[in-house]
């Protein structure tokens, strides 16, 4: 996996970092994802990782990898809308985790992965647009 359970907090940390440090081609720092958007992909994971939590076996089945597909379907849908989301989303591997997701480990590593952007977001992100 991209993430693991060593490397996922820096790489949120690393993400937002990049992020504040974006510049447009006129030279005008790039703003970036509200923490209202982030919640809202937070939110859409936490569907399914209150479900996982409850799995007894290790593989996902059919339903919740399919939820997991649908994820980031929304997630890339969401980042089509939203210049700022985009860059999240791009400078996440939001997507690219997504698709290696296969056991209950994989998507509580994912989870905790969104909650660290979501923190650092928080964190370093300064005055929210809303």
């Amino acid at each position: 996996m991209i993430i693991n359970e060593t490397n996922y907090v820096d790489m949120a940390e690393n993400t937002i970092k990049t992020l504040r440090e974006k510049k447009d081609a006129k030279g005008k720092t790039l703003s970036l994802v509200t923490t209202s958007k982030l919640r809202n992909i937070l939110s859409m994971a936490a569907d399914i990782y209150n479900d996982v939590l409850l799995f007894k076996v290790e593989e996902l089945n059919s339903e919740i990898r399919g939820r997991v597909d649908y994820l980031r379907i929304r997630v890339i849908y969401e980042a089509g809308r939203e210049p700022s989301v985009k860059s999240l989303v791009t400078e996440a591997k939001i997507p690219e985790i997504l698709k290696e997701v296969k056991t209950k480990q994989d998507y509580i590593l994912f989870y905790r992965y969104m909650e660290s952007i979501v923190a650092f977001r928080k964190f370093f992100g300064g005055k929210d647009d809303n």
